[in-house]
């Protein structure tokens, strides 16, 4: 029988989980591709980092060059994340014939263009399951499944950390501190979570969907990203007494003949499925034309679940190299053009406001004259019962506005006398 020599690089939590699927499940695997997947190489600069699997030494390695460079490897396994080395790494396997399976979307998202135009000059597959959702094959979804539609959004809790710190202030009441320290203690939240609760996280995996949903390249910069670090427990407190719960969505849509690409936390209609996903699970909300309305739920993260996603990949590039299924030229399509990006400021959007107040006459009416100026028109008021320093916090909800109107409202706003803190805005959607 055939046999398939992949080369791992990158032997900590993900890498470990990979090491153990291929080596307890080897026969199954077979069987399922038709050709022996042999793990030939593991590479790593700290070898004990994967200690909790048994595996012969012979397999160990530190010299990445001398993975990439076996002429009898044939698949690349990534594992190592961040940009650099990753990227000279998977260019080097690329161009010594390889082809590359990784759960690395800070790169996809950065670099995206250059690693899939050197596999495609170089008649190479990258496959990337595991960077976006974990365990959850919304990649192979968005790129096989739903390949007769045209998608209309998108909306993705795909952050576990973030979702867990929502649901412990939303369910336990307590601030953000609390929280995030809580879930440091369980192991849910880095040491240093900043990439997570800032939403960079969350953004870099929304250009990978947005790629293969809309089929344009995206950068960065384009990506409107506001984290969860400023959110309060009262803010939470007041949207679960109006229906709604508070998440961290990542969200692409078209709109207008443009495309919208934004991460924020957002009010969800408390009877959607979205506000019902709790701790540190993903879900990923699909609209297509063809499907309707369709919603992928799970382990977002974690040791065996992205591992699942990895050694999927490396499946399905044993089967199409046994000729098993057709060479779908399964390369990310963000080489075909720039996608038009609708500016944040021209976004609209129905939106929470809580302005800090001193509980005087006319305050309201002075607000809703700022407000009406601005176009902003008002759904709802509610004035609540704390007070702080001289202060009542008061709730708006309006209809749809313009980010930029709503912007320059509260800039008017926050400079009245009346105003004892700045006002805070969370956007809404409908879904």
């Amino acid at each position: 029988m055939k046999k398939i020599n992949i080369g791992l690089i990158g032997f900590g939590t993900i890498g470990s989980g990979v090491v153990r699927i291929l080596t307890e499940r080897r026969a199954a695997l077979k069987a399922l591709a038709g050709v022996d997947i042999n793990l030939k190489y593991i590479c790593d600069k700290d070898l004990s980092s994967g200690k909790s699997v048994k595996v012969n030494k012979k397999l160990l390695t530190r010299d990445v060059k001398k993975v990439v460079g076996d002429a009898q490897v044939d698949i690349v396994v990534e594992l190592i994340g961040g940009i650099h080395p990753a990227k000279e790494i998977i260019l080097s396997a690329i161009k010594n014939g390889k082809d590359i399976v990784t759960a690395n979307k800070a790169l996809l998202a950065e670099d995206g263009v250059v690693i899939f135009e050197t596999a495609r000059r170089f008649g190479r597959e990258v496959m990337f399951e595991a960077s976006v959702g974990g365990g959850i094959p919304i990649i192979k979804a968005l790129r096989e499944g739903f390949v007769s539609n045209k998608i209309g959004a998108i909306y993705g809790i795909i952050n576990g950390t973030c979702n867990y710190i929502l649901s412990r202030m939303s369910d336990e009441g307590c601030d953000f501190k609390v929280a995030l320290k809580a879930a440091q203690k369980m192991g849910i939240a880095e040491a240093n979570p900043t990439l997570d609760v800032s939403g960079l996280d969350s953004a870099h995996k929304l250009i990978i969907l947005a790629g293969l949903s809309f089929g344009g390249f995206v950068k960065m910069n384009q990506v409107y990203c506001e984290g969860i670090l400023s959110l309060e427990a009262r803010d939470i407190r007041y949207a679960n007494e109006m229906g709604y719960a508070v998440k961290l969505l990542a969200i692409t849509k078209r709109s207008g003949g443009k495309i919208e690409l934004r991460v924020h936390p957002t009010l969800v209609p408390d009877c959607h499925l979205l506000a019902n996903v709790k701790d540190v699970y993903n879900a990923i909300y699909v609209k297509g034309d063809l499907t309707g309305e369709t919603l992928f739920y799970g382990k977002g993260a974690g040791k065996l679940p992205t591992a699942s996603a990895v050694i999927s990949d490396i499946v399905d590039l044993a089967r199409l190299k046994n000729g098993l299924r057709e060479d779908k030229r399964m390369l990310f399509p963000v080489m075909h053009k720039a996608a038009k990006i609708k500016k944040m400021d021209d976004v609209e959007s129905r939106y929470y406001i809580r302005f800090s107040v001193e509980d005087t006459p006319g305050v309201l009416a002075r607000i809703a004259g700022i407000l009406g100026k601005n176009n902003i028109s008002i759904a709802s008021v509610s004035q609540k019962e704390e007070r702080a320093a001289n202060s009542v916090p008061v709730v708006i909800v309006t209809h749809e506005a313009a980010e930029a109107k709503l912007r320059n409202a509260l800039r008017y706003i926050d400079k009245l006398p009346v105003t004892k803190k700045k006002s805070v805005a969370i956007r809404m959607e409908s879904l």
